[in-house]
């Protein structure tokens, strides 16, 4: 049952250890065929290099297992909230990246400093707000998911033009069209993140205000995203 998209998740899992954004089992990559509405994710706790495509397990938008003998990641049920929710993804990454990480840790949105970001989104990528306890002691997973969804409807945020969030005290979510460009985007919000880490180092010895323009910004985000975008090949 979904054999390639089983090897595409594999793949993709492995692209977070290589790309050095997951050390240990913390971190998860899944996509939704959503013909069938089912979901490959990677199981919970399965070290990375023991682990491989046939242990991927399929579950349905209800988080029932379909097929499979491990259990499915323990962040199973946010990745389904966000399929639920945000009908153009296809993938869905989480990772505790350390620099994404620490920006989610600190409550902190990264802000737009540069073309870099801009190339990436014509967003700050936002940082939820703090999970309430009776949502920790509840269904927690869930609740994450929901807190997500709860930001980008805040702040009018489009998930195809920002496909990235942290979440608060916690760390990224990434998604994509596909689970390698889910990846992609993981590898760039870490590169971001470490850039705008040092922007604020620098701006802060030198006592000066950053922030991108928003011509510039739009610019940028819209010659590679945008319906006349002309970055690239056709």
């Amino acid at each position: 049952m979904l054999e390639q998209l089983k090897q595409d998740v594999y793949r993709a899992n492995m692209q977070l250890k290589e790309f050095g954004l997951v050390v240990l089992t913390w971190g998860n990559v899944s996509a939704i065929d959503r013909e069938s509405g089912l979901v490959v994710i990677k199981p919970s706790g399965v070290p990375y290099d023991t682990m491989k495509a046939e242990d991927m397990v399929v579950v349905d938008l209800d988080g029932n297992v379909v097929e499979g003998t491990l259990n499915p990641s323990s962040d199973t049920p946010t990745h389904l909230e966000l399929y639920r929710s945000f009908e153009g993804i296809g993938s869905v990454v989480h990772t505790h990246s350390a620099w994404a990480t620490s920006f989610a840790q600190a409550g902190r949105s990264i802000k737009a400093y540069g073309t870099t970001h801009a190339d990436f989104s014509n967003h700050n990528i936002p940082c939820t707000r703090g999970l309430t306890k009776a949502e920790v002691e509840g269904e927690y997973e869930l609740n994450t998911g929901k807190v997500i969804v709860e930001c980008f409807e805040n702040e009018g945020i489009n998930p195809n033009d920002c496909p990235a969030v942290l979440i608060h005290r916690h760390g990224p979510f990434c998604w994509g069209k596909s689970c390698f460009k889910a990846v992609e985007n993981a590898l760039i919000l870490e590169e971001v993140a470490k850039m705008a880490f040092r922007t604020e180092e620098i701006a802060a010895v030198e006592q000066k205000q950053v922030g991108i323009e928003d011509y510039l910004l739009a610019k940028h985000y819209n010659r590679k995203h945008g319906k006349n975008a002309y970055y690239g090949q056709k």
